[in-house]
């Protein structure tokens, strides 16, 4: 504010500095696209998606989206991928879940769970025509789940064979309730102490004449709610419940930021596709999953990794500066049924991106012996390679997972989907990339102050600073190549970058040029012999 001078002397005015500080954007925070579980969920729009939740753990997963499945009938690589990302280092995560379903051998699209959706039911009968309906809350194809009505007895409130004991199993999980009784009418329930505990089953009377018993013959009753679909299963991949997720306007659109994209287990064209452009509309980076069945090397069907990536016979992979492929799936072991099972690589890798970008920044690739990868056995039996075939696979834009004796298993390759086409050469590498994006990202959470500024020297002055600042702290960190800030960047807005037709159009233009740093992936080590020295 002004001062008005009133009498001889001194005045002091304080006057706000021009100078705003930028806060660096987030560098992993990922975003997944998938199936969730059948039977627990958040509810599903008229698309199909739930909404999009923000995580910060698993346990977070497990309470809005029903945490992990084991089916046949329905991909299950969501859950398991959200897992691994937490478990190797990740910490916040945004999921897109879409309402799981198949197509039967009829051609007809089947939905599970949910308003209208199919599920697993079995049925215990009771006198005069009244039963219970027991609902599964698990899949039951691949682990079956046994409802066990045990001790069948009089209720003595009301001296009738009305009282029982249940005995719920699911693989390793057992849920035991006792002296359960039946509604004595129809229309109520007194399942309350079984619907509000088990994450198994739910009970509900059907039929009518609740007040009648268990038949005198009902003993211990045991039966298996039967797996869906009673049709064999044509697919459980639906391609358009996938660009729904990416359509604009959407719930994951209106994230503001998150810097990585998964769409765990998924490998087709279209949605690959997809996904790589969302994934450049946000300024985030893909993570993408290799084909399930493509091994490292071999000739015929499922075609090796390296089919696809060259685009031979008619195959190939959507490519994008803003992605990279890591090969093989990893073998990790299912907590539902206990079995080592093969696990799609994009959920572990994501997590590593997170542990490195934490303990490093993002400008280190994500990548090396550091990079141990958590709860896992190793890769699948197909994708083992040795180094030369690594070699080929590097050269294709492959970055693949390897295991080394007394270390584990490690990321070894860093390079993005693009990485063997000259065009994109200054995007070869994963963390220059990323790198790029951060800044982008930063620059525009972060400049928004500008916009209705008097477009003349004092801005351009005050924008100057303030990216300088921001792009000096990165140098300090090493996070830039040079000997001296002037060598590792440089930051123009001033007269040469906007013209006088530039401020009639209200337009200020900004230019950003940083030296990044590349990683070492080739190390090359001479070694020479000293010949004809005499000993000293």
């Amino acid at each position: 504010m002004s001062v008005t001078p009133s009498y001889p002397g001194l005045y002091i005015q304080e006057i706000p500095s021009n100078s705003h500080a930028i806060v660096p954007a987030p560098t992993s925070v990922a975003a997944f696209v998938g199936y969730v579980h059948p039977y627990k969920n958040p509810g599903f729009d008229a698309n199909g998606l739930t909404p999009v939740v923000e995580l910060f753990s698993f346990s977070d997963y497990e309470k809005y989206f029903g945490g992990l499945f084991s089916s046949g009938i329905t991909d299950a690589a969501l859950p398991r991928a959200v897992y691994q990302f937490f478990l190797n280092g990740g910490s916040t995560a945004y999921v897109c879940g879409l309402r799981p379903g198949f197509v039967d051998s009829a051609a007809t699209t089947i939905r599970l769970g949910g308003a209208g959706g199919t599920v697993v039911t079995g049925n215990l009968a009771t006198t005069g025509g009244g039963g219970i309906t027991f609902t599964a809350l698990e899949p039951t194809d691949v682990v079956a789940m046994t409802v066990n009505v045990i001790n069948i007895r009089n209720d003595p409130a009301t001296s009738t064979r009305t009282m029982f004991d249940l005995v719920v199993t699911y693989g390793s999980r057992v849920e035991t309730y006792r002296g359960l009784v039946l509604p004595a009418a129809v229309g109520t329930t007194d399942f309350a102490a079984v619907n509000g505990a088990s994450t198994l089953v739910r009970l509900s009377p059907t039929g009518a004449n609740w007040g009648a018993p268990f038949p005198a013959a009902v003993t211990q009753p045991t039966f298996a709610l039967n797996p869906l679909p009673a049709n064999p299963l044509s697919t459980s991949f639906i391609a358009a419940d996938f660009l729904a997720a990416f359509a604009e306007n959407g719930p994951l659109d209106n994230i503001e930021v998150f810097n990585l994209l998964l769409i765990p287990g998924v490998a087709d064209n279209a949605v690959v596709s997809a996904a790589m452009a969302f994934a450049e509309r946000k300024r985030a980076f893909a993570i993408i999953d290799p084909p399930p069945q493509a091994p490292a090397v071999g000739i015929g069907t499922p075609a090796p990794i390296g089919d696809w990536m060259e685009g031979k016979n008619g195959l190939s992979i959507p490519r994008s500066q803003n992605a990279a492929l890591y090969f093989p799936y990893l073998n990790s072991t299912d907590p539902v049924t206990g079995k080592s099972t093969p696990m799609a690589p994009s959920g572990f890798v994501a997590g590593i991106y997170a542990r490195t970008d934490a303990s490093r920044g993002v400008w280190k690739a994500p990548a090396g012996l550091a990079t141990t990868v958590l709860n896992t056995t190793g890769p699948v039996a197909s994708g083992i390679m040795n180094d030369p075939q690594q070699g080929v696979l590097n050269l294709d834009s492959v970055n693949c997972l390897r295991s080394f004796a007394g270390i584990g298993t490690v990321v070894w390759g860093a390079r993005t989907i693009v990485a063997n086409n000259t065009a994109f050469a200054q995007s070869m590498y994963v963390p220059v990339r990323r790198m790029t994006l951060f800044i982008e990202q930063t620059l525009l959470a972060n400049l928004k102050w500008v916009v209705f500024e008097p477009n003349d020297e004092p801005l351009w002055s005050a924008i100057r600073s303030s990216i300088e600042g921001f792009m000096l702290s990165l140098f300090k960190q090493g996070a830039l190549q040079g000997a001296s800030p002037s060598q590792a960047f440089q930051v123009k807005c001033d007269a040469s970058t906007t013209t006088s037709d530039d401020q009639l159009k209200g337009i200020v233009n900004i230019v950003v040029a940083f030296a990044p740093l590349k990683p070492a992936e080739f190390v090359i080590i001479q070694i020479a012999q000293l010949a004809g020295q005499a000993a000293s």
